[in-house]
């Protein structure tokens, strides 16, 4: 193959997720790696600002139009520039040293709790007894489930979720926790999410977990069917907008996990949450975001 392009984009790590699924659905990405994440016993470590390298086959044409269009979406739905990071970038044609593989060499296996466990495709692991072992391919769709949002779910899936309980994903990027809550025993695991490009991601990410699950494009809005378990991982402001579409797909009893709030944020969603009359069963905190399991 001939040589490759890196751009290299300073963000904020807290929106690794976000920015990765823009790449990979806006430029000719084949994979992203947070420079300064690093690993210390399998859990990934944040810092405080980071380059984001993106490895890309082509150039992109208009490329400062197309990431300043991207930023300003994400500051139109109330992110602070603090927030964003600044956005300035580097590209460079690099020679092709396996760069296809590049982007994986700081991604290793995750252990969420003592039970689940992340495993990144390409590396071997022998599972324990009882432990719920989920295989991904990082970095192809939001939900890694090296995010401390992602993790915060997965620990409310084995916290609260019922076996064979109807699960629904709203934004389900990779299919991560549909996938995990089938692994819990979960009786049926639906996942929609608005961008198309990470439908086929999710089946695929399934199929390699044994777990079935339905992913469709679609969004809360328009779900006619009612669930016992929700899970919406997604930026604040848009849970906020979308709370009253969110109840409507929960049955009589139903928990909802709500996720992908900043701290600092968190008043707008449990505005969100009072306004609609859902009550507030757990606020759970991983580094600067927070969850909240509420119940219908």
């Amino acid at each position: 193959m001939n040589n490759y392009f890196e751009l290299q984009i300073k963000i904020n790590p807290d929106l690794e997720d976000v920015v990765s699924e823009f790449c990979f659905e806006m430029l000719p990405c084949e994979g992203v790696v947070l420079a300064e994440e690093v690993y210390k016993d399998l859990e990934m470590i944040s810092t405080t600002e980071g380059t984001l390298k993106v490895f890309l086959t082509e150039e992109p044409q208009n490329l400062s139009d197309i990431l300043k269009q991207e930023r300003d979406l994400l500051k139109s739905r109330g992110l602070s520039d603090e927030e964003l990071g600044s956005w300035e970038y580097v590209i460079s044609n690099k020679p092709n040293e396996d760069w296809s593989k590049k982007w994986k060499e700081k991604w290793d296996i995750t252990r969420v709790t003592e039970k689940i466990v992340i495993v990144p495709d390409w590396l071997e692991y022998s599972s324990k007894e009882n432990e719920v072992v989920i295989r991904l391919e990082p970095g192809c769709a939001f939900g890694t489930g090296t995010h401390q949002t992602t993790q915060l779910c997965m620990k409310a899936i084995e916290k609260h979720m019922s076996k064979g309980a109807k699960v629904a994903d709203i934004g389900m990027g990779s299919g991560i926790l549909a996938i995990c809550a089938k692994k819990f025993g979960a009786s049926y695991a639906y996942g929609c999410d608005n961008d198309e490009t990470v439908i086929d991601v999710a089946k695929e990410n399934a199929i390699k977990n044994n777990a079935e699950c339905t992913f469709e494009l679609n969004t809360a809005d328009k779900i006619n069917e009612k669930f016992d378990f929700v899970l919406a991982n997604i930026l604040h402001n848009v849970l906020a907008e979308i709370m009253g579409d969110l109840k409507n797909i929960m049955n009589d009893n139903a928990i909802m996990v709500l996720s992908g709030i900043l701290d600092e944020k968190k008043l707008v969603v449990l505005d969100a949450i009072k306004k609609h009359n859902l009550h507030l069963i757990e606020e759970v905190h991983q580094d600067q975001w927070v969850a909240f399991v509420v119940k219908n």
